[in-house]
């Protein structure tokens, strides 16, 4: 069994996310389970059930939503994060004031379900690699406000992080290189700007890029969208040339292809795949 050694982040920085979510939900109160309790709720038992089958991810995270809500709701996980369940698994057991349950039932399965879904793809990804030294990263290709939880998705699928966001290294775009009016202009401006000991990572389309990005220092080189055979040979004048430069690859990263691109003998390949093209594993919840 795989079981994940993914950091959550602390609830001091999730709260307000998950509080905001709440109030996109709840908005004005409850209008169904408020006219059911109009005292104090009484207390009530759920279960949540595993409709399908798949890699879980999010329980404590959804935990933390009823805990928000109510700090009486005692959620007991009975499957441990990067777990994989069959269908009709019972994966959580809740016990506390009804109200609370199903308030909070929406917005705690919606991301139980999304950062399930997330971590089951980012496994079948990794598995295709699994005996090879290069590791999967994700990208930064998120949905807005959801990329702390998302990457800790992927981390809870057996990927490796890549930036979260653009103060959290430097890579240097096609875009940049364009702007900057070539590879060795844009290092030459960034690196004296750059607090130590941060690398810098150079995405390359050619040959003659990666040559120049040797040439200048880069500390990572990206191989993007090159064909496999390229690819290798990109990693071959690399490992002469310093066998400490790190590389990764992207582009085209699919279950079919990913294999042979990790057969070229890079560290790294990079895919927004395990975020973009997840659908969501199927959770529900029932009061008891």
């Amino acid at each position: 069994m795989k079981i994940s050694t993914a950091i959550l982040p602390p609830f001091w920085v999730l709260d307000p996310l998950l509080q905001s979510w709440l109030v996109e939900d709840i908005g004005r109160g409850d209008r169904t389970t408020a006219p059911l309790f109009p005292h104090q709720a009484p207390t009530g038992n759920a279960a949540w059930i595993a409709k399908e089958a798949g890699i879980i991810a999010g329980l404590p995270i959804a935990a933390r939503v009823f805990k928000l809500l109510n700090q009486q709701v005692s959620f007991e996980a009975k499957v441990r994060e990067g777990e994989a369940i069959e269908k009709g698994t019972a994966i959580a057991l809740l016990t506390g004031p009804l109200d609370a349950l199903l308030t909070g039932e929406r917005v705690a399965l919606n991301l139980a379900m999304r950062l399930s879904g997330i971590a089951s793809t980012t496994r079948q990804y990794v598995e295709q690699i699994a005996d090879l030294p290069a590791q999967l990263v994700d990208t930064r290709k998120t949905t807005p406000g959801l990329r702390l939880l998302e990457k800790y998705a992927t981390q809870v699928g057996g990927a490796v992080n890549h930036r979260l966001g653009l103060d959290d290294g430097v890579m240097i775009k096609d875009n940049h290189i364009a702007a900057a009016g070539g590879i060795a202009a844009a290092i030459a401006q960034i690196r004296p700007a750059i607090p130590y000991p941060s690398s810098i990572e150079v995405e390359t389309e050619t040959l003659a890029q990666v040559a120049e990005a040797l040439q200048h220092g880069a500390d990572i080189i990206m191989l993007d969208n090159m064909p496999i055979e390229m690819t290798a040979q990109a990693v071959q004048i690399i490992r002469q040339h310093n066998s400490r430069t790190r590389i990764e690859a992207s582009g085209n990263v699919t279950l079919e292809t990913i294999r042979a691109i990790a057969q070229t003998g890079v560290d790294y390949i990079s895919s927004s795949a395990p975020v973009t093209r997840s659908s969501w594993l199927d959770l529900s919840m029932q009061i008891d």
